[in-house]
């Protein structure tokens, strides 16, 4: 009988035989091997030749991926998911963040239909971190959070997420630590070259006029040995080039038009967005081994992302600007006003722009020694940095300029306007309007300011170009001593670990005003585009141009924004951490069973500073403030393994995650305040903080694990942690001593005061369960062999208090998370359906000025689907083709504002669905 395991995807393949025929010849043989060693080498391989015609099972593709997932979560002394690169290259997944969002426990959050960020155990971005090959890495957002699209697929070999941490665990995160790994090619050890492309269709079709709907993505891969296999190298790299579009519901949130308590839309900014994502990524490793017990490692990473993205649509005003609610055959349901009309309403035609690209650079050098009498150590050090813009652009036109200087009674231009009178319909998916202009007319729509946003500054748009700069250092060294037949401790290992990180912002902003002070001017026939269709939401086509083509030709001009609003924005954060960590690994033989594991403690000293601006009232002044502070984190992993392929886990650990960096901006400003206790003036005052420290819990896990050999497992995960501080949004006691006084202070007025802004609160509970599993049916019986099941259901109660003491919904807490995928594999057939589903949650949505706004965001349920064929000999022998479908049931992305009335809908939003072909081969 002969056992193949065959590992495919974008890496390359590697095939593993071992023929047990041939094997039990050689072991029976063994004596007379010494006196007739021919033919019983003879006879062997004639009767290995017999066994291989006889019978063959092999194993490609997504199932050995399976496989070498399992086997790391059997083989860890942590509570592990992982999944390998032969899953991420194969599966239907655009970046690693679709990969990781299949795995137990773990979901994502969507933007523009793209999975970006995850959420572990029901908790967002913010509460775990990400390592790439064991180090620190830089953002491409403006916290800590990584957004999963900046990696290609093709270019990780194997993604860990450790649920419960060890003491060498650098960098750990509180629910989670997610390890991004390369290939290593002398661990590799086979010679690849592989190539592939695809192409993807987005059924929304081309919803901008100069957008797409087709795109493609091509990749390569190159590992290759030299030097008897002491010299490897790997190389891979990918390109991206693809479009996504979306339709947009937008309310500004709901208000009571009529004193009755029903609630209608209190304004409506709803968008057509095309985006085209162009990607680059570059991944590269040497590694040599100058000695049998040394490896020295190089890796470097490379991203190239920009994102081009342009708007298109429609903002209402219906509860300012005088417009008035019409009650006269209005219908409501459920508190909320179903049918209406409103009348006197101004729209903004909007004709936005947002531009975001960052380039991201990672690099690490290891060095490391195995000795044989027991001893090891190693030498690490990584960089990463990510530079960052992120320009908004936003164009405006209406019927008119609408402001009333208050001060000249005869200045009433909003007199002239054409205003609509709207008929609405909440179909609790978003609202369908009636409308009675028509928002595309030339003759009608002129640039101006048509609500008097810029007040007696007439804004025809706004620019706004943020910069983002994040450095991060990290070096790392560790000696260890492992034992042999040393009872309880198998081994130890101390090191030290220094991290220097860096993160600044600089905003540019300006008003965007017409040339020569004019209050109006007509769109230029020359840059007038095919109108937009806002058919979906009832409003018609509305006129569509470049925008940045009216600053080009001088249109409009730049009026630099110079307020405290933009200086209060740039600031730049800070961290120095020195870590250190003594842990033994465990190991005992108990009749029946295994006992492994680890004990261990990391201490943490960190120094957190932040520059900035703070605001007296005689001006902008700039300081950097900050603390330092210990964390010391115990940790406890064991694993009872017993003979039967049962293991039972339990964990115990101390755990952090540091706080948002741009909470810790110093941005502050302050006042006299008379009102807050009547007789006794204090300062007062609101911004960052930059005196937090991290989240802290104290976390148990306890794991029951039945395993089928390394083909499919069944678990149970059982967890709670205690939350002994969290960080929410509050007012504390602030001392002003270190800041200029206010100008009109009284004398002896306490520098003792108060400050609005993100605190460390009390604490409260987090715990639940996840059921878990990897199931190939041959397990059950042989007819059933190519088919099986993998995934899992997690559940999670929190109970933590906010600042005011009352129950909090922390950010992208979610529920309920489940996932799975079915799948047939075999003869080259390879077919899999996946499903992703998470409760309701609280989610991130970017605003405008880079800042983020949470809404409660509803439940969804992602639908995926592959069929492919790989072709295993002959002339095609190593080449894969397939065609995909994401998102095959065109889930929305949607919000509401009052989750007790569901039609107050603030977010709806259409990804349609994706449809790719593609091909990979192996050489």
């Amino acid at each position: 009988m002969k056992v193949s395991i065959n590992a495919r995807g974008p890496l390359g393949l590697s095939r593993l035989c071992l023929t047990s025929s041939a094997l039990a010849l050689a072991l029976t043989a063994a004596p007379a091997m010494a006196q007739d060693a021919a033919p019983a080498a003879d006879e062997a391989t004639e009767q290995a030749e017999t066994a291989e015609q006889d019978q063959s099972i092999v194993v490609v593709g997504f199932r050995a991926s399976l496989q070498s997932a399992v086997s790391e979560k059997k083989d860890s002394d942590q509570i592990v998911e992982s999944v390998t690169a032969e899953d991420i290259g194969k599966l239907p997944d655009n970046s690693i963040g679709e990969s990781i969002a299949r795995l137990p426990g773990v979901t994502s959050q969507r933007a523009n239909g793209r999975a970006n960020v995850i959420a572990i155990r029901g908790f967002g971005p913010d509460f775990s971190t990400t390592l790439l090959n064991g180090r620190e890495q830089t953002s491409n957002g403006d916290n800590r959070g990584i957004e999963f699209d900046q990696f290609p697929a093709e270019v990780v070999n194997q993604v860990v997420i450790y649920k419960s941490p060890t003491a060498n665990l650098i960098g750990q995160g509180l629910v989670g630590t997610v390890d991004v790994r390369t290939i290593r090619p002398l661990e590799y050890g086979k010679k690849v070259l592989a190539i592939g492309a695809r192409g993807s269709y987005a059924d929304l079709g081309k919803l901008n006029t100069g957008s797409s709907d087709l795109g493609y993505r091509v990749n390569g891969t190159f590992v290759h040995q030299f030097a008897d296999d002491t010299l490897g190298i790997s190389l891979a790299a990918s390109y991206v080039d693809e479009p996504y579009q979306v339709q947009e519901f937008n309310a500004w949130g709901y208000f009571d038009p009529t004193g009755n308590g029903n609630q209608a839309p209190a304004g409506s900014k709803s968008f057509v967005t095309s985006t085209q994502l162009k990607r680059l990524g570059i991944n590269g490793t040497i590694q040599y081994e100058p000695a049998p017990n040394w490896m020295v490692t190089v890796d470097g990473f490379y991203s190239k992302f920009k994102d081009e993205q342009i708007k298109r649509g429609i903002e209402l005003p219906f509860s300012f600007f005088g417009t008035t609610f019409d009650p006269a055959g209005a219908t409501a349901e459920n508190g909320v006003w179903r049918t209406g009309t409103f009348r006197n309403v101004q729209g903004v035609i909007r004709n936005d722009r947002f531009d975001k690209e960052s380039d991201l650079y990672s690099f690490g050098f290891n060095t490391k020694y195995e000795g044989d009498d027991g001893w090891n150590a190693f030498i690490d050090f990584g960089y990463s940095r990510t530079d960052r813009t992120e320009l908004s652009f936003q164009s405006y036109a209406g019927t008119g300029y609408d402001w009333d200087d208050p001060n000249d009674p005869s200045d009433n231009f909003a007199a002239a306007d054409r205003t609509d009178t709207i008929r609405f319909v909440n179909n609790g998916k978003g609202i369908f309007f009636t409308p009675t202009l028509n928002y595309a007319d030339t003759n009608l729509i002129k640039l101006t300011d048509p609500l008097g946003w810029g007040g007696s500054r007439i804004q025809a748009g706004y620019y706004n170009d943020r910069r983002v700069e994040d450095e991060l250092k990290q070096y790392r060294a560790e000696v260890g001593k492992t034992f042999e037949d040393a009872g309880f401790i198998a081994g130890v290992r101390a090191g030290l670990a220094y991290t220097d990180r860096t993160k600044s912002l600089t905003p540019d902003e300006a008003f965007l005003v017409l040339a020569n002070g004019a209050r109006e001017a007509p769109v230029p026939q020359s840059v007038v585009l095919e109108p937009t269709n806002l058919g979906y939401l009832g409003l018609g086509p509305v006129l569509s141009y470049d925008p940045r083509s009216l600053t080009e030709s001088g249109v409009l001009r730049f009026d630099p924004n110079t307020s405290q609003d933009v200086l209060s924005k740039l600031y730049s954060v800070s961290e120095d951490l020195m870590s250190g960590y003594l842990q033994a690994d465990l190991g005992h033989d108990f009749s029946g069973a295994t006992l492994t594991g680890n004990l261990g403690v990391q201490a943490i000293w960190s120094e957190q500073k932040s520059t900035g601006f703070i605001y007296p009232p005689t001006g902008p002044v700039v300081t950097t403030l900050g603390t330092d502070y210990w964390d010391v984190l115990p940790s406890l992993n064991l694993s009872l393994r017993f003979e039967s392929d049962f293991v039972v886990r339990f964990a115990a650990s101390r755990q952090i995650m540091r706080p948002q960096l741009d909470d810790m901006r110093v941005a502050i400003g302050y006042g006299v305040n008379n009102d807050i206790t009547p007789g006794r003036p204090i300062i007062s005052g609101g911004g960052g903080n930059p005196y937090l420290r991290p989240y802290r819990a104290n976390a148990l896990d306890l794991n029951f694990e039945k395993y089928f050999g390394r083909s499919g497992f069944v678990a149970l995960q059982l967890y709670y942690k205690d939350i002994v501080s969290y960080i929410d949004g509050g007012r504390f006691a602030f001392d002003y001593s270190a800041f200029p006084l206010p100008a009109n202070a009284p004398p002896n007025l306490p520098t003792l005061g108060l400050l609005d802004t993100e605190i460390n609160t009390g604490g409260g509970d987090f715990y639940g369960a996840e059921f878990a599993f990897t199931l190939p049916f041959e397990v059950i019986t042989s007819a059933l062999d190519g088919f099986g099941v993998t995934g899992g259901v997690g559940y999670t109660e929190t109970k933590v208090e906010n600042a005011q003491g009352a129950i909090d919904q922390i950010p992208g807490y979610s529920q309920w998370v489940a996932n799975g995928t079915v799948f047939f594999e075999k003869w080259g057939i390879n077919t899999r359906g996946s499903v992703r589903y998470r409760s309701g949650f609280l989610g991130d949505f970017g605003a405008f000025d880079g800042s983020i706004a949470r809404k409660t965001a509803l439940e969804e349920l992602i639908v995926d689907a592959q069929v492919g064929y790989d072709f295993q000999s002959g002339p095609l022998n190593g080449l894969s083709v397939y065609v995909q479908g994401q998102n095959l049931t065109d889930e929305p992305f949607a919000s509401v504002a009052d989750p007790t009335r569901p039609a107050t809908v603030t977010d709806y939003q259409t990804y349609g669905r994706r449809f790719l072909a593609g091909f990979t081969y192996r050489f």
